[in-house]
């Protein structure tokens, strides 16, 4: 970029000359593969030694060399850094020994109960019927089998109320809500934490390793005994009650439902947001306002900073009071390191603004990440950390640069518009628009009668309407570059298109800027006078309307339901590539400038459209069960590649829980696939543990074909199949003695009886399912559902003999009968089945029937996903491949 003598801004340095920037990216580099590839921990040591002293022989022989030799010495560190760092805290050998048994546990309360509202499955709509009461505790003292033991580590403990069922219909019993500090005595079911067993699955054990909770445990409220005493830090019992009474000043401003949207943009607290309300955030690409992130403690420091300068307060006050603001912002949240790592890189970028001006912020963004990842390296693997740097990154070294020389000049050359002297401090450009806004003022003002007061109004209200469409094109600008950069990690972590972003942040982002500090304004006034605090929450109530309504409006577009599969390695190593050109290349002349931008865009642009290739084998059958829990989800695909999927999971009814199975275990497998759409679903039969997560499924994949049994009518199936036709999705009913080819496999249908009665009681229901065999060449696979007895029965007179089964009702006693097993006469058996399920499934009389039959069992509890090969003569079996 061209320097001009006279301009009172210098452009930061390009990339190439920030050490610490770099340094940064070496170490996150060697982070990175130090997770994936392990080697010895003397090999690591020997190649950071090697290339230190390497680097030190050249520092003054060759500095570009030097350079590159202490960042491989960083890169080396980072690997061994990571390789060193110690796993999660194991579980304590006495909960381990009395894992899903009850205990006596003496705990403290770390962090103040949370009671959800309970929702429907599938739904948004709240019950009123109370949740649990989610609390974070410390153990003191755990007693098994009559021996107590000091044990002090953190778990998560559900305490759970009567319900509305076990009151005869009365009123839920309330739960008493436990605050930090208070000691508690209780019996419990305690046991570790477990992810579903699926590649490409959310890591939840090491979610919650990072909040220090090792293991999960539930009580009855009725048996939660208070002790006497206090256990923790006075400071900590001063921040809960803090962070209580502005949740509770929040819900004494505003009504309920902007009360929950205002609690969870302004102080992070989410439990009481609806599902359609996350999804419609999601889908406009607008999550960040939604959680308290690093935009918004951006927000609220550069509104305080702007009125701290306006007031006079000089440059370093106003810094130093910024900061001291957003730490008491992130200790009072208390959202963990996200929040204090952009408090961290505010700190340090105002600090390096005072110290250097705006020429070191890459410097001292890099040095904060670098700090971050030298005290965990783990952080840096996390979607958190990723997206707050990447978008502090994309800012500081494209965004910045690019606004610097185009309409930055111009904002800075509206200052004083009718003072002719402050020409001369402008470049030439900014000179001959100062003087052509002068000349459209002179015309304005022969609008007014009163030539005196048209000149008085005229020059500022031009100067005010052209600092306005310069700072939307700013807005515009800066959402777009973080729309095509952070393009990449929306795709890998949550396989989102934010198709619609680029307007949403255009308008919500500025509707955030007024209502964050008014908010803020509101909560703090409201402790000294309510009455004047209904000015600023009148103002960030208004806000959020726009905010919400904007969201809702844009979210519910079709066009914004754009789903994408898990990027390949080549494309995720050329967006790399295409993000660090135009950091690169931001400051540099114009065409290379221009150059970056286009890569930046192209790569966004391709994440967003073109669909990943599928890792699918051709010229073979693939059957998978997915680990869905206690549940049901069958991948087949076809010698020809074509997919189907055999039930989505789901979660039953009488758990009340908001957790999507379709969305956030089947769909994320799919996608780790590379799967972008699915040529057909199945579903055997409408129990909720089968049924319950194909609403999404149809939503991200949407399959050619839906098929259905044709067993009774009923509620659940009806619904699914009118979203299905509102997809444009075709229903095709199957029965016995249908025989079909579907992409190269012969699929023959088993069950159900078509002469099935629909009268029959809801207990006959699973033998309804839909009951397939699936062959190829001389090898197939019996896909049994949920089938009973008497479907069994009847499948054995149909000559089923399959190579693999998936066993019938997850191991159920009341399937997988001797005649079944004796027909089939199967290799090998694959059982979905939950861990720790209330139903005792797998049977242990059914387990014996398989072992005595000689078939190799799998389950999903134990394996997680499970997956068959079958070439038409021979079957291979294989487990997933997981970091656990």
């Amino acid at each position: 970029m061209k320097r001009y003598p006279n301009t009172p801004y210098a452009p930061p340095l390009p990339p190439g000359r920030q050490p610490l920037l770099w340094a940064a990216l070496a170490f996150g580099a060697g982070i990175v593969a130090g997770s994936w590839w392990w080697r010895p921990p003397y090999l690591w040591v020997l190649g950071e030694l090697v290339f230190a002293l390497a680097g030190c022989y050249f520092l003054r022989r060759w500095a570009y060399g030097a350079m590159a030799l202490g960042l491989g010495a960083l890169f080396l560190v980072g690997a061994f850094r990571v390789q060193i760092a110690g796993p999660a805290e194991p579980l304590p050998e006495s909960v381990s020994l009395a894992a899903g048994s009850e205990v006596q546990v003496t705990a403290h309360v770390l962090k103040d109960g949370l009671i959800k509202p309970r929702s429907q499955a599938g739904s948004s709509h709240l019950q009123p019927d109370p949740g649990p009461q989610i609390l974070d505790v410390e153990c003191e003292q755990i007693s098994v089998d009559d021996r107590s033991s000091a044990a002090q580590f953190g778990f998560r403990l559900s305490v759970y109320g009567k319900s509305n069922d076990e009151n005869d219909g009365a009123q839920s019993e309330p739960v008493r809500t436990f605050h930090y500090g208070e000691r508690l005595r209780f019996p419990a079911k305690m046991y570790a934490p477990r992810n579903f067993g699926n590649p490409g699955a959310f890591d939840y054990r090491g979610y919650l390793a990072e909040k220090g909770i090792v293991a999960l445990a539930s009580a009855k409220s009725s048996e939660v005994e208070a002790l006497p005493g206090f256990a923790g830090s006075r400071i900590e019992l001063w921040r809960s009650r803090v962070h209580r009474s502005i949740v509770e000043k929040i819900y004494a401003l505003w009504p309920p439902r902007q009360a929950a949207l205002m609690d969870a943009m302004v102080i992070g607290e989410d439990a009481f947001l609806g599902r359609d309300t996350r999804t419609d955030f999601q889908r406009s690409g607008t999550y960040h306002l939604l959680v308290v992130s690093g935009m918004n403690v951006g927000i609220l420091a550069f509104a305080v900073f702007w009125l701290l300068r306006r007031l006079r307060i000089s440059e370093i006050a106003a810094g130093l009071i910024t900061v001291g603001l957003c730490v008491a912002y992130a200790f009072v949240t208390d959202l963990g390191p996200p929040v204090w790592r952009a408090t961290l890189m505010l700190a340090l970028y105002l600090g390096a603004r005072m110290v250097y001006r705006e020429r070191s912020a890459l410097n001292a963004i890099g040095a904060a990440a670098l700090g971050v990842m030298m005290v965990d390296p783990q952080s840096l693997l996390g979607a958190s950390f990723q997206l707050t740097f990447g978008c502090v990154l994309l800012i500081a070294a494209v965004a910045v640069p690019l606004l610097e020389r185009s309409s930055q000049p111009y904002i800075r050359g509206l200052r004083n518009l009718d003072d002719i002297r402050y020409d001369f401090a402008m470049p030439p450009k900014v000179q001959q628009f100062r003087v052509e806004l002068r000349m459209i003022s002179g015309r304005l003002e022969r609008v007014f009668s009163l030539k005196t007061f048209g000149k008085r109004i005229a020059s500022p209200a031009l100067a005010a309407v052209t600092r306005v469409a310069l700072g939307a094109f700013d807005v515009l600008a800066i959402s777009a570059i973080l729309q095509a950069g952070l393009a990449l990690p929306m795709a890998y972590y949550f396989h989102r298109a934010t198709v619609v972003g680029l307007p949403a942040n255009l308008i919500v982002v500025p509707l955030a800027e007024v209502l964050l500090p008014a908010a803020a304004l509101a909560v703090a006034v409201g402790y000294v006078s309510p009455l004047l605090a209904k000015g600023p929450a009148l103002i960030a109530g208004w806000a959020l309307e726009g905010v919400a309504g904007s969201v809702r409006w844009l979210g519910g577009m079709h066009v914004a339901d754009a789903r994408v599969a898990t990027p390949g390695v080549v494309v995720i190593l050329l967006c790399l590539m295409a993000a660090v050109s135009a950091m690169v290349l931001a400051g540099r002349r114009g065409w290379l400038a221009a150059a970056g931008l286009a890569a930046l865009a192209v790569s966004g642009l391709w994440i967003t459209t073109v669909p990943p290739r599928a890792r699918l084998l051709p010229g073979v059958l693939e059957f998978t069960a997915i680990d869905v829990g206690q549940g049901d989800s069958l991948l087949v695909v076809s010698p020809q590649r074509r997919t189907l999927l055999v039930d989505a999971g789901g979660m039953p009814g009488w758990m009340h829980s908001d957790f999507d199975v379709g969305e956030n275990v089947v769909s994320s497998y799919l996608w780790w696939r590379g799967i972008s759409r699915l040529d057909a679903v199945a579903v055997t039969h409408p129990h909720a543990d089968h049924i319950g997560g194909m609403y999404a499924v149809l939503a991200n994949f949407h399959p050619r074909e839906i098929w259905i049994s044709t067993g009774p009518e009923n509620p659940e199936m009806e619904a699914l199949l009118k979203e299905a036709r509102g997809l444009g999705i075709a229903v095709v009913q199957h029965k016995e003695g249908d025989s079909f080819s579907f992409g190269g496999a012969a699929v023959r249908v088993l069950a159900p009886d078509p002469e099935i009665e629909a009268t029959e009681s809801e207990r006959r229901r699973n033998d309804e399912s839909l009951v397939m065999r699936v062959g190829y060449g001389d090898t197939s696979v019996l896909l049994e559902g949920d089938a009973e007895r008497k479907s069994e029965q009847e499948i054995a007179t149909e000559d089923p003999q399959s190579d693999v089964l998936k066993v019938g009702h997850h191991g159920s006693a009341t399937s997988t009968v001797p005649e079944l097993l004796a027909a089939v006469h199967p290799r090998f058996a694959v059982i979905s089945v939950g861990a720790r399920n209330n139903y005792g499934h797998p049977r242990r009389e059914v387990l014996e029937r398989l072992e005595e039959s000689g078939v190799r069992t799998f389950r999903t509890d134990l394996n997680g996903a499970v997956t068959f090969y079958l070439d038409g003569k021979n079957v291979s079996p294989q487990l997933a491949a997981l970091r656990r």
